[in-house]
């Protein structure tokens, strides 16, 4: 006889961007997922499918300020310091936890996260691990590419991937120019 197990409760909030749709749902834990999409049906979808043990509330109100917070950033903002309830296997856990210091500007290849994790053949596992990231942006897998330059896969679309990667790319310089017109202004 099958277990009636009982549901895990979320929330959830999908805006527009200039990425396109957002999707952010979060549960007591944490944040959970982190999407884009072209359409809101397409990401209630892959939300319902990839979390089946829960049941989801819209809470657009509710989550307002995280997803302004969201936006900030996605203008040069701070980086959300927000808890993350992510759910995988410890490999890809240790990968995450590797995309996550990138910094901002930056990227590294496959093979290079494959070898800090002390793996240097688990290049496709590192591959699959960023392909099932549910938390765009907050564990960066857009950061990551292939050993030849290549932008390689991107869950939500190598075009965000290239926007994502551009605008990151141009906010760094943007803060090292920044940086040096202080550093210029201060000597004179």
């Amino acid at each position: 006889m099958a277990q009636n197990r009982a549901q895990q409760a979320g929330r959830y909030s999908v805006r527009s961007g200039h990425l396109g749709r957002v999707l952010l749902a979060l549960t007591e834990a944490g944040v959970c997922a982190l999407t884009f999409g072209d359409d809101e049906v397409t990401l209630l979808h892959h939300l319902h499918h990839d979390f089946p043990d829960h049941s989801w509330q819209r809470d657009e109100e509710g989550l307002a300020a995280r997803q302004e917070e969201l936006e900030a950033y996605l203008q040069g903002g701070a980086f959300p310091a927000w808890e993350l309830d992510l759910a995988g296997t410890p490999f890809q856990r240790q990968v995450w936890e590797e995309l996550r210091k990138i910094e901002r500007g930056q990227t590294r290849t496959y093979a290079e996260i494959a070898r800090a994790l002390g793996n240097p053949r688990a290049v496709r596992a590192v591959g699959r691990a960023c392909a099932t990231n549910p938390v765009s942006l907050l564990v960066p897998c857009h950061r990551v590419i292939r050993e030849d330059g290549h932008l390689g896969g991107y869950r939500w679309g190598l075009e965000r991937k290239e926007q994502l990667l551009a605008w990151e790319h141009e906010g760094e310089r943007a803060s090292l120019a920044q940086k040096n017109r202080g550093r210029s202004a201060l000597s004179a």
